[in-house]
């Protein structure tokens, strides 16, 4: 009896530090499991942070805006409007709008000078439809020195198809001011230039209809061709189809999957959150008015040695006054021309050795290090190109 007892003892006890171990190994698993996952999300935040939303990268076809364009009168300026007798479309501008409104205006009564004719321009959103409202720019044709306090007066405006979208009437908001006295004249901003919100009220809609498409093409804002594949992966990958490919650098194809048929804004709104980081040329682009340099981070050089030197010459006129000694019975006072010539060769200008591989920070630090600006920069940069020594390409703007 004794000895069953202790049989049965030690089976319980082992199968206690099994659970124990079976626990323990759980725990660990599950440990190991919320250390990965960790690691997942904190990688997949980075990736997400330096890549881009597609909605940001690209513009899908149909989505777009029209340009307006009209041509009308303002009036209820202040004495600074077109001056009729050299403005001859503004008189006859005027004169047809009253001859409208039954008014028959001769010649020698059109001597005001509170109108001046205008171009009103506007841009009509997609999907705009009839009855909203879209803002307007005013701005002046003729000699009008100021549209300040002025009113637009009944104006359509146009798209390039010659209809008429919208028409827009109402108070100007002007940013500039001019004041003048008989010394001194003030302008601030552009005083001939105006805007009125909600200014004009669409008219006539672009019909497109974005449900009925069967397939839609994306246009790369930056066409190249890695970012314009990577777009058609990620859209592949969330869709679980090949419905999308790139035809070229500029554009990737759609194809609308039988999932979304007559649905495209929900499949639109799915795509363009997707998150893609673009690609881009190694490019240097260069404003040699201004001595602006912009230069992309995948911007190379090669092994190369780059001096820069020059020779500034520098000559200083001066008077002086000669005159003959105290007491002198003979001698004039003159004026006689001293020239001061100086030079600098810029010696202590040293040859510097880039070298190969190097990044964008570690060149522009170089180049610095030789006490090189902008201007002359632009120059060193150009002839490192036409070495052969620089992987990129230079654009003059």
């Amino acid at each position: 009896m004794t000895n069953k007892m202790k049989i049965t003892g030690n089976i319980e006890y082992s199968e206690g530090i099994a659970e124990v171990d079976s626990t323990i190994r759980t725990i660990r698993q599950l440990f190991i499991c919320f250390i990965a996952g960790l690691f997942a999300v904190l990688i997949a935040a980075t990736s997400a942070q330096a890549a881009s939303r597609i909605k940001d990268i690209v513009s899908f076809e149909g989505v777009r805006d029209n340009m307006l364009v009209g041509y009308g009168l303002v009036v209820g300026l202040n004495g600074t409007g077109d001056s009729l007798a050299n403005g001859h479309f503004t008189k006859q501008s005027l004169q047809a709008m009253l001859n409208r409104l039954g008014v028959k205006p001769t010649d020698a009564g059109l001597d005001s000078n509170n109108v001046a004719a205008v171009m009103v321009t506007a841009v009509l959103p997609p999907f705009a439809r009839k009855g909203s409202r879209i803002d307007v720019t005013v701005s002046s044709l003729g000699d009008s020195s100021s549209l300040l306090g002025g009113t637009l007066l009944v104006t359509p405006v146009l798209g390039a198809d010659g209809e008429v979208y919208a028409v827009s009437q109402g108070q100007l908001a002007v940013g500039g001011f001019a004041a003048s006295g008989n010394a001194e004249t003030i302008t601030k901003g552009v005083p001939t230039s105006a805007r009125i919100a909600n200014g004009a009220i669409i008219e006539r809609e672009v019909n497109f209809e974005l449900a009925s498409l069967k397939s839609i093409k994306m246009t790369l804002r930056n066409p190249d061709f890695t970012t314009a594949r990577r777009i058609a992966q990620a859209i592949n990958a969330f869709l679980g189809t090949f419905a999308a490919r790139p035809s070229d650098p500029t554009t990737v194809q759609l194809e609308i999957p039988g999932d979304y048929k007559g649905d495209v804004v929900n499949l639109l709104t799915d795509i363009e959150q997707l998150r893609v980081e673009p690609d881009q040329l190694a490019r240097v682009v260069i404003d040699e008015q201004s001595g602006i340099i912009v230069m992309g981070e995948n911007v190379r050089i090669s092994t190369v040695a780059i001096a820069q030197g020059s020779l500034t010459i520098r000559i200083t006129e001066s008077q002086q006054v000669s005159q003959p000694g105290p007491f002198a019975e003979t001698g004039d006072t003159t004026t006689v021309a001293r020239t001061d010539i100086a030079f600098d060769e810029n010696t202590d200008r040293q040859l510097a050795v880039v070298n190969e591989g190097i990044t964008l920070q570690e060149m522009v630090n170089g180049l610095n290090a030789l006490g090189i600006g902008p201007r002359d920069m632009i120059t060193i940069l150009q002839a490192v190109k036409t070495a052969g020594a620089m992987q990129a390409e230079i654009e003059v703007m």
